[in-house]
């Protein structure tokens, strides 16, 4: 009897895999971002505008400020006993205080805020009656201005004469043709020293030229300007030129003039003459 080989056979190794169960994914709170306090705290000061009186007393009840963001106007007041010098927002009795300018000025400590902020931020007469006092902002407008100063006075003295003269006469008139050239440099400085912008617009105004052409032109008695302004004529044969438009300075109508084909014909016949 054959006996049969037995062939073990191996079973497969199943591994067990073990759930993990997952964690719940826990959320970190964002950190709430307050905006931040612009309101500066310090010592303020309040001028009157205009004519100072010994003492002036603003009202600081029965004022209204439009409030955007809540969309309706919001009843003002100023209460020594409230945190607000909003009416709606209120708590308790209302201590009214006044508020009174003495020689033209008030002086609030940096501890009144409420009184600041009404004064500063919502008071209908801000800017108006009285005005806060801000060195930067003075200081700043005293920069720029001093900054044109400067500029003005490197440009009126590289200035040519010509146009020195042009802008001269656009402040005293005919009195420059009497100048003498050194006169009108002096004046010339001094006019750039005591209104910068004025002169830096003067300068960079490419008609002034021509405006002081047209000037000279009628000066010299080559063409005339009738008496309601309105017209300008060829004085030997009392020819139209031009037809001031209405309500348009008569020169600088002119100067404009200058610069259309027609008006280029003249302008060269005009300095033939004016030689």
């Amino acid at each position: 009897m054959t006996k049969k080989k037995m062939t073990e056979v191996e079973e497969p190794v199943v591994e067990e895999t073990v759930a993990v169960k997952e964690q719940p994914k826990v959320k970190t709170p964002k950190m709430e971002v307050k905006p931040k306090n612009t309101w500066e705290v310090k010592d303020r000061v309040y001028h009157l505008k205009g004519k100072t009186p010994l003492s002036k007393t603003i009202k600081s009840a029965n004022i209204y400020w439009f409030d955007e963001e809540k969309g309706y106007e919001r009843e003002l007041k100023y209460c020594s006993n409230q945190r607000t010098c909003f009416v709606d927002e209120m708590k308790g009795d209302q201590r009214l205080e006044h508020i009174i300018f003495r020689n033209g000025t008030l002086s609030v400590p940096r501890n009144k805020v409420i009184l600041q902020k009404l004064l500063s931020l919502y008071h209908p007469m801000r800017n108006i009656i009285y005005t806060e006092h801000q060195p930067i902002k003075i200081a700043e407008n005293q920069l720029d201005w001093l900054e044109f100063e400067i500029e003005a006075l490197k440009l009126a003295k590289d200035i040519d004469i010509d146009l020195a003269e042009a802008i001269m006469r656009v402040e005293i008139g005919s009195e420059v043709s009497k100048m003498s050239s050194k006169e009108l440099k002096r004046d010339l400085l001094l006019f750039a020293r005591g209104n910068p912008k004025l002169f830096i617009d003067l300068v960079t105004d490419e008609n002034i030229q021509l405006r002081n052409f047209g000037i000279k032109s009628v000066e010299s008695g080559i063409i005339r300007l009738s008496g309601d302004q309105r017209t300008f004529y060829w004085s030997s044969n009392n020819k139209k030129l031009l037809t001031v438009p209405f309500d348009e300075h008569p020169y600088s109508a002119l100067a404009a003039w200058f610069k259309t084909d027609e008006g280029m014909e003249i302008y060269s016949n005009l300095e033939k003459r004016m030689k």
